[in-house]
Parts: structure tokens; sequence; C-alpha cells
């Protein structure tokens, strides 16, 4: 009987901590999935906004140049940067380079560097990973004596 008992404590035990770890796995993979989420609903709604930027006659280089940024750096060559990038074509900003994580598997027209290389003197960089601002700025403060900037903040001020 003793054994009975015991073999069906063992049975709810394992099945509660396999239910705590299966939970622990879906919320783990919840909060994943709400990141990305966000991360594209932020980028979403920057683009939206370049989009109106756009319709009016405005550009992110009136604004960069209007603040005397003529030499610059992209942070984040997805769809943004290269957006930008072509945005600023023919225009007086000139984009010395570009910074990403995954600089070894970018290919652009202008150079790609990482968070590891020296970075060439520029009068300000923009960073189009926008839900990662803050963390990339801080990481950019200790390498670069320039302003940061975030192209969403340069679409709403334009």
């Amino acid at each position: 009987m003793k054994k009975g008992v015991i073999s069906v404590l063992s049975a709810v035990i394992g099945a509660a901590a396999g239910a705590g770890v299966v939970k622990k796995t879906v919320i783990g993979e919840t909060e994943k999935l709400k990141v990305q989420s966000d991360k594209h609903l932020a980028l979403y709604l920057m683009m939206n906004q370049w989009v109106k930027v756009k319709q009016a006659g405005k550009s992110p280089a009136a604004y960069l140049e209007r603040n005397g940024y003529k030499k610059i750096a992209i942070y984040g060559m997805s769809y943004a940067g290269e957006t930008l990038l072509d945005e600023l074509k023919g225009t007086g900003i000139e984009v010395a380079y570009a910074i990403d994580r995954n600089a070894a598997s970018i290919y652009s027209e202008v150079g790609v560097v990482s968070m590891e290389d020296n970075f060439e003197e520029v009068d300000a960089v923009v960073v189009t990973a926008i839900a990662f601002f803050d963390e990339i700025e801080e990481a950019l403060e200790t390498k670069m004596d320039c302003p940061i900037l975030s192209l969403e903040d340069i679409l709403y001020e334009v």
C-alpha cells in the first residue's frame, strides 16, 4: 500500500513540476513575442510618420541640415536604415558609414562597422533601431563624442 501512495505522490509531483516547466517556457515565449510585437508596432508607427512627413514636403535631411549635421553615421541597417540612406542621397548630408551588430553580413553602399570597431568622427549618429534607442545611445556615448539622435524623434520634429 505504501508503494502505491508513493507512486501516486511521485506522479502528482512530477506532473506539477512538468506543468511548472511548461508554464515557464510558455511565459518566456510570450514575453519574446510581446517584445517583437512592440518593436514592430513602433517601427510601423515611425514609418507611417515618415510618410506623413514626405506628404508634407519635408524630410529628415532638412532637419539634419537645419541643426548643422553635415556628416552622419546611421545605426541600424535594416529597413529603416536603408530607407534613410536612400532618402539622404543627393542632399547636403554625407553618410560616412553605418553601424550594425550584424555588420559582417550586411551589404550596403556605405561601409558598415560593428560596435567593436573604431568609429570615424561624425557630426551625429542617427539611430534607426528605435525600440532599443536607450541601450544603443548608452553604448554609443561611451565610444563617441557627438549627438546620438533617434530617427523617430527627427521625424516628429521635422
